[in-house]
C-alpha cells in the first residue's frame, strides 16, 4: 500500500490517528481543575508540535542517515519564512504559494550552503554550517533590513500590493487562508467539564506533516536511503569502492533544508509575523536536541523529541510559585515552603534545567532516545507475557552481531 511495508503502514496509521485525535489526547484534564495546567490541546501549541516535527524529520534525514551534524539548519527555517511572508505581501494571503516558495528558496539556499560545507566533515562541517546560520542571522538583523525588516521583522499590511487578492474592507487586517478558509478559525466542543478546540490551521499543518512523514519513510526505505546509511557507516570505505558519496550527501542536505523551509513556510501560515530570531544559533541547537532526544535515525523519534521539547517550553515554563503553592497547599506551611523552594528551580524560567537533566538521562541510559525507551518497555511486557505462557517455546539464542 502506497509503497510501504506492513510495519511502516502500521506506524503511519498510528501517527495519523494520534494527529487526528490530538485535541482529545492533549486535553486529558477538565477545565478549572488543578491539573488543567498540563493540558496542551490549544491551537498554537498543537501547531508548533507538528511544524517542529516537520523540521526535526527533515534534520533527521541528514543527521540520522548520514551522520553529518549541522548546527545551521535554522538558516533554512528563516529563509523559508521570509520567502513565505513576501509571497503573502506581494501575491496573496493564500498559504499555498507561500509554502511552495518557502520550500523552493530554502532548497536553493541549501544547495549553496551544502556545496561549500560538505567539502569538510565532522566538527569542521558543523562549524561551517553554524557560521552560515550566524551570517544569515546577521544579514537579516542589520544588513538586509529593507528585505527582512531588521529587528522588527515583517508582517502583512493593508498597503501591500497582493496582486491576486481583492481589496480589503475598511479596518480589516490581512489573514492567512487556504482558499478562503481562515487559518485561525476554530471550533470549540464542550463535553462536561472538558473543552476541546479544533483549529483549521492545525489540521492543515498536520496534513502537511503526515505527507512529510510519508516521504521520509520512502526515503528511509529506498536505495538512496541505503546509500546514505553507507555514508554514515564508513564513508571512506564507500569511496574506495568507487562510489562518489558527495552527490548523496548533498542531496540529503538539500532535502533536509527543504523540510526546514517547509516548516518555516508553515510557521508564517499560522502566525504571519517573521523576525530574524528564527535564524539564531539556538534554534539550530534546538532541532539537534529534538532529534537526539527522540531517537536519531528512527522514523518517529524526531516527532516525539519535538513534541517533548515544545511541551516543556510551553507548559512546564508556565508553572510559577503560586501554582506550586496551590499543589502543595495540603501540607503544613513549613513543609510546603520547602517543597516549593526545591521544585521551583526546575520549572518556570528554570525549565531549561529540567530539559538538560532529561537530555543527560536519555543520552546516558537511552542512547536510542525515547524510541529506545518505548522499545524496552514493549520488550519487558513481551517477556512477562512469554513467562506467563508455559506453552510458548523458549526463544532461540543467536550469536551476537
Amino acid at each position: 500500500m502506497l509503497g510501504l511495508g506492513k510495519k511502516d503502514i502500521a506506524l503511519f496509521m498510528i501517527v495519523a490517528l494520534l494527529t487526528l485525535l490530538a485535541p482529545f489526547i492533549l486535553n486529558p484534564f477538565p477545565e478549572g481543575s488543578e491539573l488543567a495546567q498540563f493540558n496542551a490541546g490549544y491551537p498554537d501549541l498543537m501547531q508548533r508540535f507538528v511544524i517542529f516535527g516537520i523540521f526535526a524529520i527533515g534534520f533527521n534525514i541528514l543527521f540520522g542517515l548520514t551522520g553529518y551534524l549541522s548546527f545551521g539548519h535554522a538558516a533554512f527555517l528563516g529563509v523559508g519564512s521570509y520567502a513565505a511572508i513576501w509571497m503573502m505581501k506581494l501575491l496573496t494571503m493564500n498559504v499555498i504559494p507561500a509554502i511552495i516558495m518557502a520550500v523552493i528558496v530554502a532548497g536553493l539556499f541549501s544547495v549553496l550552503v551544502g556545496y561549500i560545507s560538505l567539502r569538510r566533515s565532522g566538527i569542521y562541517f558543523a562549524i561551517l554550517t553554524l557560521a552560515f546560520a550566524q551570517m544569515s542571522y546577521a544579514l537579516a538583523y542589520s544588513v538586509l533590513t529593507p528585505i527582512t525588516g531588521g529587528e522588527t521583522g515583517l508582517q502583512p499590511k493593508v498597503s501591500d500590493p497582493r496582486l491576486f487578492d481583492g481589496a480589503l474592507a475598511e479596518g480589516a487586517t490581512p489573514q492567512a487562508n487556504l482558499f478562503g478558509l481562515d487559518m485561525g478559525a476554530s471550533y470549540e466542543m464542550a463535553v462536561g467539564n472538558w473543552l476541546f478546540t479544533f483549529n483549521a490551521g492545525y489540521y492543515v499543518a498536520a496534513a502537511v506533516m503526515l505527507a512529510s512523514f510519508y516521504v521520509a519513510i520512502r526515503i528511509f526505505r529506498s536505495p538512496f536511503g541505503i546509500m546514505l546509511r553507507a555514508v554514515k557507516s564508513n564513508q571512506q570505505r564507500m569511496n574506495y569502492t568507487g562510489l562518489n558519496s558527495k552527490p548523496y550527501t548533498l542531496a540529503a542536505f538539500v532535502i533536509s533544508g527543504m523540510y526546514a523551509g517547509l516548516a518555516g513556510g508553515l510557521m508564517v501560515a499560522m502566525d504571519t509575523q517573521v523576525g530574524p530570531e528564527r535564524m539564531f544559533w539556538t534554534a539550530s541547537g534546538e532541532v539537534v536536541l529534538m532529534t537526539i532526544l527522540g531517537g536519531a535515525g528512527t522514523l518517529i523519534g524526531p516527532v516525539l523529541g519535538a513534541g517533548m521539547i515544545k511541551y516543556m517550553e510551553n507548559i512546564v515554563s508556565k508553572i510559577n510559585s503560586d501554582i506550586l503553592h496551590t499543589w502543595f497547599a495540603f501540607l503544613p506551611d513549613g513543609l510546603e515552603d520547602v517543597l516549593v523552594a526545591m521544585v521551583y528551580p526546575f520549572v518556570g524560567k528554570g525549565w531549561h534545567l529540567t530539559l538538560g537533566i532529561v537530555f543527560m538521562l536519555v543520552v546516558i541510559f537511552l542512547p536510542g532516545g525515547l524510541v529506545e525507551g518505548g522499545q524496552r518497555i514493549m520488550n519487558l511486557f513481551r517477556r512477562k507475557k512469554r513467562a506467563g505462557d508455559d506453552s510458548t517455546p523458549a526463544p532461540k539464542s543467536h550469536p551476537a552481531e
